[in-house]
């Protein structure tokens, strides 16, 4: 009995393992968890919300307009950046067609490859998102693909978002205010 048990459990091993070998450990898929530092929450309690006055009252970064022509509105009155930074404002554009975006403030740097934003309407209820994971997934560690962290479900989406770059709160703009 003992020796069918032990050549049981052998054979369920061996088959896990050479299942193991097919896995593309490059695309981490929908992720089940975060890196610590992260507590993803969501606040309904107040009034509707759409993402773009959220994050332009959020950040201080005052561009108006649909949130996929933030990136160009920023050129030349706004530092921008490839990388994230705390206070940035985080701009993915071209999912459902060309004209549609989202913004999400950068609330902290996590590690090289997450971050944590607060935003709003990522649900399409109005809701705010605080605290809420982001991942890089793309190949070059460049932030130009992201998962972002599907709070009901506790795991990160399996949908990849282009990013287009962070707007930071300092640039020729802010300067010019700040005298």
């Amino acid at each position: 009995m003992q020796a069918y048990w032990l050549s049981r459990n052998i054979a369920a091993l061996a088959l896990v393992f050479s299942l193991a070998a097919c896995a593309d450990f490059d695309d981490p898929g929908p992720v089940a968890t975060h890196a610590s530092g992260a507590y993803p929450r969501i606040d309904s309690s107040g009034p509707r919300q759409q993402c773009v006055p959220y994050a332009r009252n959020r950040s201080g970064i005052g561009i108006w307009g649909d949130a996929w022509t933030w990136w160009a509105k920023a050129a030349g009155r706004f530092e921008r950046s490839h990388q994230p930074a705390t206070g940035a404002v985080m701009v993915m554009i071209g999912y459902g067609g060309d004209d549609h975006g989202h913004v999400a403030v950068v609330r902290r740097v996590l590690n090289g490859r997450e971050i944590v934003v607060d935003h709003a309407n990522w649900l399409n209820h109005g809701e705010v998102s605080l605290d809420n994971p982001v991942m890089d997934v793309s190949d070059d560690n460049d932030w130009s693909e992201v998962r972002v962290w599907y709070t009901p479900g506790h795991h990160y989406g399996g949908r990849v978002y282009r990013v287009a770059g962070f707007i930071l709160r300092s640039g020729p703009e802010e300067r010019v205010a700040s005298r």
